[in-house]
């Protein structure tokens, strides 16, 4: 199989203008709310260290791997997810049915996405007018509840935040990531340590960290009820796509601008280790301060609503350390959701021929027009309306992305890299020119064998927790 015209591709489209702006824009895209947002609270829904200790398991041997793969992917296709498959697959309907599927996975998480970033912008104007301050813990939960049933209030942050991302998308993300993202991610970065230090020192720092890295393997497998589930299990591998942006075309686009002397393999282990990295430090700051003031840690998607802001209420400088957390936050959102909509988009301009004003408007306004439905999931309008397993439209879209959509991508994904590129491919992307086989040798027999089974297991757990098939 021969790959010609990359040359003609990559002066078409560019590259990122170093290996670190590639690390620094990708790990945006993988930095977002599901490390601050998502991680913390589902890892408090399923009993904590256990559930920790199997997403980092779950990182290493399918997170990375299928990382990889994406990177490489685009890398040598220089294309869009569909176009990636149709390149490098001679148009096998089979392939190009995968990259549909990673296109349609981020036009389905950035229609939900966007209504939980918007509650981030909505509570980066709260604690800009110290609307938090001298609150205590139920004020401050009271505080939340009020905001997600209040429906006009929810169609408007989810219209500020995805008018944000389209304009931004209009203009093209490349160059104006790399103007600001070097600076506010590092600073997102620091603010996150700080956190930290203040759950340590005025948290419950023995209590936070003992649930969180302590395991109890029994809540990894039996439910309250004492029977055997598979649910935190998929919970855990269905995040490690998400919080990776897997499964759904955004590394494939992101390494498409990937230069080809640069080193694919370090470039993907250090976006997977700040991504890992930063929902780590999220869960510490979160769960040592949710134990001081004795709140649930399985709270549920209003975690990171109804704890930061008791920190922010009584550290020094509290109203200006929030203020700039959640504008941080809704940045770090920004940046995946910008990633999630320049996939869609890139189909429609490569694929399609549309101009880019003509895709970004009208997928924007259609992701947008969905979206309303998981913002009114928590109002009188559609509170009772529970689609999937008596959950809200909300909560069952993240499921059906994450544990479905997501996974069965991946799965996919990574079978083509591993078992249909031919091996000189491979080992070009992995080795810089032939140099170091090492992390080929490694990556290899566990993306052709260990990742995939354990993609395919954890897909055959859910199909069966719903049809009871097997």
């Amino acid at each position: 199989m021969e790959y010609n015209g990359n040359e003609n591709d990559v002066s078409a489209r560019g590259l990122w203008s170093s290996r670190l702006m590639f690390i620094l824009a990708a790990a945006g895209s993988a930095i977002g709310l599901g490390n601050i947002w998502k991680f913390p609270y589902i890892a408090g829904r399923y009993g904590g260290g256990a559930f920790v200790l199997f997403y980092l398991l779950c990182i290493l041997v399918v997170g990375l791997p299928l990382l990889v793969a994406e990177i490489m992917i685009g890398r040598e296709a220089r294309k869009n997810p569909v176009g990636a498959f149709a390149k490098l697959s001679k148009k096998n309907p089979l392939w190009l049915g995968v990259g549909f599927l990673g296109v349609a996975s981020g036009f389905v998480i950035l229609s939900y996405y966007s209504v939980v970033a918007g509650w981030n912008v909505d509570y980066f104007t709260k604690s800009a007018s110290g609307e938090f301050m001298g609150k205590d813990a139920e004020a401050i939960s009271a505080l939340f509840d009020k905001t997600i049933t209040d429906p006009w209030e929810q169609i408007g942050w989810h219209t500020v935040f995805m008018v944000a991302t389209i304009g931004i998308v209009i203009f093209g993300v490349k160059e104006g990531l790399e103007r600001w993202i070097g600076i506010l991610m590092p600073l997102l970065f620091i603010l996150l340590v700080v956190l930290v230090v203040y759950g340590l020192i005025e948290g419950d720092a023995k209590a936070g960290l003992t649930y969180l890295f302590v395991p109890d393997w029994k809540k990894l497998v039996l439910d309250e009820a004492g029977k055997f589930t598979a649910r935190p299990m998929l919970e855990a591998m269905g995040h490690a796509f998400f919080t990776l942006s897997l499964g759904m075309g955004a590394m494939i686009t992101y390494g498409s601008y990937l230069g080809d002397d640069e080193s694919l393999p370090g470039a993907a282990v250090m976006v997977a280790g700040l991504d890992t990295l930063i929902a780590m430090l999220a869960s510490i700051a979160i769960f040592t301060i949710l134990f001081k003031y004795n709140l649930d840690p399985a709270g549920g998607p209003g975690l990171l609503f109804k704890v930061l802001p008791l920190a922010f209420a009584q550290m020094p400088l509290g109203r200006l350390m929030g203020t700039a957390f959640f504008l941080l936050i809704a940045f770090a959102a920004l940046t995946s959701a910008i990633s999630l909509l320049e996939v869609v988009v890139a189909y429609f301009i490569d694929d399609r021929k549309w101009a880019r004003r003509v895709a970004t408007l009208s997928l924007g306004a259609v992701i947008w027009f969905l979206g309303i439905f998981s913002a009114l999931s928590y109002t009188e309008i559609f509170n009772d309306f529970k689609p999937f397993e008596g959950k809200q439209i909300l909560d069952s879209v993240d499921l059906l992305a994450t544990n479905y959509m997501l996974p069965i991508g991946g799965f996919f994904i990574i079978i083509f890299a591993a078992w249909r590129l031919k091996g000189d491919v491979v080992l070009k992307q992995l080795t810089e020119g032939g140099k170091r086989r090492t992390f080929h040798d490694l990556w290899l027999p566990i993306a052709r064998y260990v990742s995939p089974i354990l993609v395919f297991i954890v897909i055959m757990f859910m199909i069966n927790q719903h049809l009871g098939i097997f």
